[in-house]
């Protein structure tokens, strides 16, 4: 059985974080941007954007859209 859809989307782009592919400041794709490249529901990305928040990985600045959080020293 396969994991939810919304664990599979927090996995990949903790893996692109990770990776360097997703560098610290660098925007991440919009809710829709998102919802079309993984072929999931506004829902599924928004519960995804949720767990990346709380983990620290990636903060939203209204209007303008949501960021890799710079790693603190």
């Amino acid at each position: 059985m396969s994991s939810p859809k919304y664990r599979q989307l927090v996995a990949d782009i903790r893996e692109k974080i990770s990776s360097g592919e997703l560098a610290a400041g660098a925007q991440i794709p919009s809710t829709a941007e998102l919802c079309s490249q993984y072929s999931v529901s506004a829902t599924v990305v928004n519960q995804a954007v949720l767990i990346l928040d709380a983990e620290g990985l990636i903060e939203g600045v209204p209007g303008v859209g949501r960021f890799v959080k710079k790693k603190e020293k």
